[in-house]
């Protein structure tokens, strides 16, 4: 009996304990980016398939984690974006196949998510930076819009995809 009300008790406690855990990551500002999860088709702007893309949250909400596949398969990359509570900002943190990364930071502005990395001096000795922006369309698509820009003004186009829900 004093076994039966000591495994009772303790499974009030855990069950207990289960209920009042909070979610640090459960934020408003946790749920910005929160368009971008899914199972995407992405699609080049002339309609050809430019990959496959998978973004899910893990760690209980506090990061939201991309797995890119190019529509030939030879590249692949992933990325982890999470709200910074010290900077205010999100963050990306991309890797690829081919051995380069990108740290990118900003917030949402409207129905965009508008990150960028710091500015590098490129061969030729310019300033440039990569922006990249996701744009949460009316009807439920997402535009990723990856500009290079140079010297403030030269921008060259990296990546225009369409993401559509599979």
């Amino acid at each position: 009996m004093k076994r039966l009300f000591v495994s009772i008790t303790m499974l009030c406690i855990v069950s207990l304990n289960a209920q009042t855990k909070s979610c640090n990551c459960c934020t408003e500002q946790h749920k910005q980016f929160d368009f971008w999860v899914g199972e995407w088709t992405v699609t080049n702007p002339d309609g050809s398939a430019a990959g496959t893309n998978t973004i899910v949250k893990i760690q209980d909400n506090c990061i939201l984690q991309e797995n890119w596949k190019s529509a030939n398969g030879n590249f692949t990359g992933t990325s982890n974006n999470f709200y910074n509570y010290k900077t205010k900002q999100w963050e990306q943190i991309w890797v690829d196949n081919q051995g380069q990364s990108l740290h990118l930071k900003g917030n949402r502005i409207g129905n965009q998510m508008i990150l960028q990395t710091d500015e590098e001096t490129n061969i030729e000795g310019k300033l440039f930076y990569h922006r990249v922006t996701w744009t949460l369309n009316a009807d439920g698509t997402v535009r990723q819009y990856w500009e290079i820009i140079t010297n403030s003004t030269e921008v060259t186009v990296a990546f225009d995809g369409l993401y559509q829900k599979k």
